[in-house]
């Protein structure tokens, strides 16, 4: 139907359309297409939005514990007598960043997290360091994930340690085929493991306790064999350091929930903070009794069997239906834990192309309402990683929890900055800012001084983790933030020095001009086709040269001799090519005619186009058009035109 509307100066005509997409392969795969409309209807709630916005935050106890026991480990039997307090300096440090957050879930309802936070208050540079930080860390935890979780596997069923790396990139892809069916399906898909792996890990962790205070709690039974690289004497400070650091991987995940606030139900800032603090609270018990329990019954630091395979033997006395079920909790969690970046990947990727600073192209949504082009990109980008990497988590660690840090303190550096700018309001006074309104609130000092405290900690984390960690990796991150931040600028400058050359302000109007149309036609051989363009290109101008490329003598014979019959008078320029070639000799005719082009003249390149009517039988015809096209569009005051040609073949026509 259309519904047309009078304007005195133009006519607007606005159609709707009830076309709707054809069901195919892929709508086999990843769902039938939604029309945006339909966008209000795949929001989440609390319950699904824990199991996709917390499984990265969750399935870090499984191997945070393994990473402080790593360093420590060369100490002997002393260092169980550390693991308990040095992780309960870094749940006093999910605490602090716990509260940040859940200030700003509630500052910017809009989402966005560090990056939307360090634009409005600390300026594009450190912005697109926090973005580029974040998209580094969403890459690195599907790899370490995703490594981790075959890590579980591999400790049940050691024989597969061979495949790890070939079982890890085939759930990636598998994951990434998940969340292209849309947000609420991949939550919905993951809640009940999500669920199970919790309910598990809360009734291992509790049975372990209750086994010790009855003492009836044993040691490792048969612990896998564990030789320290160095034998560590005495624990220093810069140790135990080391030791907190690698323990603070247990916090990553916890920034994705602001970043994700967009894909909550209504009220999203509310059901985003409670959220956000039950995962805190699940994450924070967990991690404290899994260490806890690891030095009560010295299980070792080892690649070829995890810490919490042995706690789960040693708890369950044995490899029993329970280990099984907690192993195979543990390892759907550890690899649901990319999940969390494959909902927030595409959505900060959309916010830096929406600001100019990425490909505009991720911003688009595909059938499913969800950015297809960045969970795709995010699933390529994390295999290779894997592939490069091994599968290995000791080996990747080392590159994942600085960006997590990074944008930890960027984020709080910017909300500290922020209620500082409150507070400097006069009250009833609003400042609109792209992310958020500001405007007086009382207690912006406290607030202030929470977010300063943790940007501080966290700012300390990622100094001891890059020097810590620079010589088995970390310096990768160091060297390839900057590097992103050098692409996204170049990018965005590409992007406004386009608009300022298509800027349709202070153009003024648009002087008359006549255009006179040059056409050169490329003849390979005279057909109903080349007839066919013939008569348009007779259309657009009287001047018109029809080109035929030598290559064969007794062909190019042919061709004259039917060009003069069929060729309705229209001059032909027969370009000789010794070394038989097609495209070399009509680029250099049509540069030569090009050079020699009047004022208000335009070269038209009109192209016989042969479309076959299937992909099969279009793999066997060169298509001239594409490759002329590709050679010619960045050429000034030059226009191709195809002129396609049908054959039906079922017809018998030529």
């Amino acid at each position: 139907m259309i519904n047309q509307k009078d304007n005195s100066q133009t006519s607007i005509i606005e159609r709707a359309t009830d076309y709707k997409p054809p069901r195919t392969l892929r709508s086999f795969f990843i769902g039938r297409p939604l029309s945006t409309a339909d966008a209000s209807h795949q929001t989440i709630g609390k319950i699904v939005g824990l199991a996709v916005f917390a499984s990265d935050a969750l399935s870090s106890t499984a191997y945070a514990t393994q990473e402080i026991l790593g360093v420590i480990a060369g100490a002997g039997t002393i260092a169980y007598g550390y693991l308990f307090p040095i992780s309960l300096a870094i749940i006093t440090l999910l605490a602090i960043v716990t509260i940040s957050y859940e200030q700003t879930i509630h500052a910017y309802p809009g989402g966005g997290g560090a990056y939307i936070v360090a634009r409005d208050n600390l300026g594009e540079m450190p912005a697109q360091t926090a973005g580029a930080a974040l998209l580094t860390d969403y890459i690195l935890t599907v790899s370490v994930s995703i490594s981790a979780g075959v890590a579980q596997i591999v400790s049940a069923y050691p024989a597969l340690f061979p495949y790890r790396v070939l079982i890890a990139v085939i759930a990636v892809f598998f994951i990434m085929l998940v969340n292209l069916r849309g947000v609420k399906e991949s939550g919905t898909a993951f809640a009940i493991p999500t669920y199970f792996f919790v309910i598990m890990m809360i009734s291992t962790v509790g049975f372990g306790i209750f086994r010790y205070l009855t003492g009836s709690l044993g040691m490792v039974v048969d612990p896998p064999h564990f030789e320290a690289h160095h034998v560590i004497s005495v624990i220093t400070p810069f140790i135990l350091l080391h030791a907190f650091a690698n323990g603070t991987t247990a916090l990553t995940g916890v920034e994705a929930i602001s970043n994700g606030i967009t894909a909550f139900k209504e009220p999203r800032s509310k059901n985003a903070g409670v959220t956000l603090i039950w995962m805190s609270l699940i994450l924070g018990s967990l991690f404290l009794g899994l260490s806890f329990l690891t030095g009560k019954t010295h299980a070792v630091f080892s690649e070829e069997e995890t810490v919490i395979s042995q706690l789960a033997r040693t708890i369950y006395d044995g490899r029993g239906i329970a280990y099984l079920m907690l192993i195979t909790g543990t390892t759907v969690i550890l690899i649901m834990a990319a999940n969390t970046a494959f909902a927030d990947f595409p959505r900060l990727g959309a916010l830096h192309a929406g600001d100019g600073f990425l490909p505009r192209q991720l911003t688009y949504r595909g059938s499913r309402l969800v950015y297809s082009r960045g969970i795709v990109s995010l699933a390529v980008i994390a295999s290779i990683l894997i592939i490069i990497f091994q599968a290995s988590v000791t080996r990747l660690i080392p590159l994942y929890a600085i960006g997590v840090f990074l944008s930890f303190t960027l984020s709080q550096a910017g909300m500290a900055r922020r209620w500082w700018k409150i507070g400097h309001l006069a009250e009833g006074v609003e400042i609109v800012e792209p992310g958020s309104t500001l405007k007086y609130e009382k207690g912006w000092q406290y607030r202030m001084i929470i977010n300063g405290f943790g940007a501080i900690c966290t700012a300390v984390v990622m100094v001891v983790f890059a020097v810590t960690k620079f010589a088995e990796g970390a310096w990768v991150v160091l060297i390839l933030t900057p590097v992103l931040v050098t692409v996204f600028f170049s990018i965005h400058h590409h992007y406004k020095r386009l608009a300022k050359k298509l800027s349709l302000d202070n153009i003024g109007v648009i002087a008359p001009h006549t255009i006179r149309h040059r056409v050169i036609m490329p003849v390979s051989g005279v057909h109903q086709g080349s007839l066919a363009a013939l008569r348009y290109a007779r259309m657009l101008s009287d001047d018109i040269t029809a080109v035929h490329v030598t290559v064969e003598p007794a062909d190019a014979e042919k061709v004259r001799k039917k060009w003069e019959t069929w060729g309705e008078g229209v001059r032909m320029v027969m370009l000789d090519s010794p070394y038989r070639l097609f495209l070399e000799p009509l680029l250099a005719y049509i540069a030569d005619i090009a050079k020699q082009r009047q004022p208000g003249e335009t070269i038209t390149i009109v192209v016989p186009e042969f479309v076959a009517e299937s992909r099969v039988t279009a793999a066997l015809h060169t298509n001239t058009a594409d490759l002329l096209r590709s050679q010619l569009k960045r050429q000034h005051g030059i226009v191709i035109i195809n002129v396609p040609y049908h054959v039906h073949e079922e017809d018998g026509s030529h």
